[in-house]
């Protein structure tokens, strides 16, 4: 009798055992939701603005594989790091380290892309400068949309038990 006792404990205790350790694991990962496609979409945009004009008439691929002004290449390569190849990854995962990651980075990514945007305006006379493409423009409005969907999913982590 008193095996059969023993026994039933060492099964409850290994049972709440395993069902602690799905809840840590589940605690590790989002569910993104709708959020998902926008991100995609954010995603897709980045890609297509890279095949239109940023600075000068010179394309997004151009400023990114060859010599450019230092900010709108440093802002191509943040903008397809942080823009296609890290949401990617986050959402294959859903771990919240990354959806952190992906909204910290999405952050610096913005604010390089509208200094390029205000580098291109400005010259060093006093004419205007050239100004920004549309590639250039359409790739800080997705980056600015990625920050604000990671900020959104990162913070709705809730509180751990």
């Amino acid at each position: 009798m008193r095996d059969l006792m023993s026994d039933e404990h060492d099964d409850l205790a290994d049972l709440r055992a395993e069902i602690d350790d799905v809840g840590r694991t589940a605690a590790k990962r989002f569910d993104p939701g709708s959020g998902a496609l926008t991100i995609s979409i954010a995603s897709l945009a980045i890609l297509v603005s890279l095949v239109l004009p940023w600075t000068e008439g010179r394309q997004g691929f151009s400023i990114l594989f060859t010599d450019a002004q230092a900010l709108p290449k440093f802002f191509s390569w943040a903008a397809v790091t942080t823009g296609v190849l890290l949401p990617a990854i986050t959402l294959a995962t859903r771990r919240w380290t990354l959806a952190w990651v992906c909204a910290l980075t999405s952050f610096a990514a913005s604010v390089a892309g509208v200094l390029s945007i205000w580098t291109t305006q400005t010259t060093t006379g006093h004419h205007p400068g050239p100004g920004p493409g549309f590639g250039l423009v359409l790739a800080v409005i997705a980056v600015i949309t990625l920050l604000i969907k990671w900020l959104k999913i990162a913070a709705s982590r809730p509180p751990l038990p």
